[in-house]
This record gives structure tokens, C-alpha cells and sequence, in this order.
């Protein structure tokens, strides 16, 4: 049978799940669309008004409130969009795990919760004194609604375990809650409407000590450009609204990494020699 009639036989939500099972997260109409007249025409919205004409404040409004419209910044300095602002109020308003938990399955301003199974919010100790901060769920952890499940998060088991920690007595989050389709990258946009959540989250927890497993986990904690390569292996002092005090954190390659680049377990291995040498020396304090 060819791969053009298996697709026929599904019904038309296993259809749907193959097709973002393989990456797919976007239809194509029939219809040609000309995207440059578009811009050009968001553009001219998008103009501010000459001096000394004014706005109504319903027209106002309108343009703060219209997708993608930049209303604020966000606390890493980018354009904060009313979706943005949205997660931002929703996250502060959590005074704990179990309502910040709540908050993350209500939300529906990101569109990757309508394409995942499940919200992965977290796994471990949250009074444990070690942070584990990832990057996204995979399809194993969108099955299971754990972060870190699968051959990866054995390696990242093994990891923790050679600096006597474990899931029992470590923490472990996502930078994302829900699974890109494909497990593609996360797009800026979702990254910039999650943080508010990754914030809290670790307000609440207070961890003493982060690790920040692969690039985005590191960019996003730090508000940095580089990659991993060069955000790694160094301490830096992570602040979010709600901690009174930075918490010391540092970058390490993704256990998804070291599986692909065995080399690399090495420097990883320093990494996580320096992470147990921050929390004895905190311990000893």
C-alpha cells in the first residue's frame, strides 16, 4: 500500500496527529496571498499619527490589543505582545507550585497547548536545593507529561546521579510546557510568551543553585544571543521578579547533545563537577 493510501485510510484526527507528528504546523489555501501588500498595509496601521493629531482611545486600543502589537516589554527587554501580557499577569498572580500549575494548564495564548498532548510542568523535588531548567518537552514527555523521559533523560539520570543527586532530590523544568510540533525549535514568540511562567517558576521554587541544560535554556534564563558552546561552563547570577536575591547558574550541553556528540561528555562532566562544587561550598556557608 502506498504512503498516499495509508494517509487515506485515517480518520481525520489521526490524520491531523500524523501530520504534526511529523513536523507539519501550517495548511497552505488554494488561493495565492500577497504577503508584501500585507506588510505594507500592517505598516501604514502600524504608523503613529502626525503631531498634534489625536487618537481615540477606542482606536487605541484597538491597535494595543491587535495580534503581534508591541505593548510593553518584557523583563528580557523584548517587545511584549497582549498575549504576552496576559501570561505575564496570570504568572505573578501564582502564590504557589499548585496554582502556578493551574495557571500554566488554563492558559490557551500559546498556540503550541492546542497541538500537544499534554502540559509538562515539572518532575522532582521543588524544595530540593538544584534546579534543572530544559529546553522544550519531546514526544516521549508529551506522552508521559514529565519532563526529561526517554534515552535523554537516562543520560540526564546518570548526569545527576555522579553528583549524588537524583529526581527525588533535584528539580527539573522546562524553558517551554508543551511540545513543539516535529519537535521543532521553539519560535521567539512562544519563547517570549512561556518566560513569564519559567519566571515564577523559579521565584517560587528559590533554588539555590541552577543548571541550565542546552542553548535555549541558557539564552533565555540569561537574555544572551550566544549558543551553548560559548554560554557554558561559566557561573552567571540569574534574577527574576519575585527572588530577592540572583541565584548562581550555569549552562551545560543537552543530555540530546551529548548523545550525538559523545566528545562533548567531557566538558559536560566539568560542568557538572562545578555545580557540585557551588552547592558543598553553599552548604559549608
Amino acid at each position: 500500500m502506498s504512503d498516499n493510501h495509508a494517509i487515506n485510510d485515517l480518520s481525520p484526527d489521526e490524520a491531523l496527529r500524523f501530520y504534526l507528528d511529523v513536523g507539519v504546523d501550517e495548511t497552505i489555501g488554494s488561493t495565492p496571498l500577497d504577503r508584501y501588500a500585507l506588510s505594507k498595509a500592517s505598516a501604514k496601521a502600524s504608523k503613529p499619527p502626525p503631531p498634534g493629531v489625536a487618537v481615540s482611545p477606542t482606536k487605541a486600543s484597538a491597535v494595543a490589543q491587535r495580534p503581534g502589537a508591541a505593548a510593553s516589554v518584557t523583563s528580557h527587554g523584548a517587545p511584549q505582545s497582549a498575549v504576552g501580557q496576559s501570561a505575564a499577569i496570570t504568572a505573578a498572580a501564582a502564590t504557589s507550585l499548585k496554582e502556578l500549575k493551574a495557571a500554566v494548564e488554563a492558559f490557551e495564548g500559546c498556540a503550541l497547548k492546542s497541538t500537544a498532548k499534554s502540559t509538562v510542568f515539572a518532575d522532582g523535588n521543588p524544595a530540593g536545593r538544584l534546579m534543572v531548567i530544559g529546553e522544550a518537552p519531546g514526544s516521549d514527555e508529551d506522552r508521559q507529561g514529565l519532563p526529561f523521559i526517554g534515552v535523554a533523560g537516562k543520560l540526564l539520570d546518570r548526569m545527576l546521579s555522579s553528583i549524588g543527586y537524583s529526581r527525588e532530590t533535584a528539580y527539573i523544568i522546562n524553558v517551554i510546557p508543551w511540545r513543539p510540533p516535529g519537535n521543532r525549535n521553539p519560535t521567539p514568540e512562544e519563547v517570549a510568551i512561556c518566560a513569564p511562567f519559567l519566571e515564577r517558576h523559579v521565584a517560587l521554587v528559590k533554588p539555590e543553585v541552577i543548571l541550565m541544560v542546552g542553548g535555549l535554556s541558557a539564552k533565555t534564563l540569561l537574555n544572551r544571543p550566544e549558543g551553548i558552546t560559548r554560554l557554558r561552563g561559566r557561573w552567571e547570577a540569574v534574577s527574576t521578579p519575585g527572588l530577592e536575591q540572583p541565584i548562581p547558574a550555569i549552562a551545560t550541553y543537552h543530555p540530546t547533545y551529548l548523545l550525538r556528540s559523545p566528545q562533548h561528555k567531557r566538558l559536560a562532566w566539568r560542568d557538572l563537577l562545578a555545580v557540585k562544587e557551588k552547592l558543598d561550598s553553599l552548604a559549608g556557608a
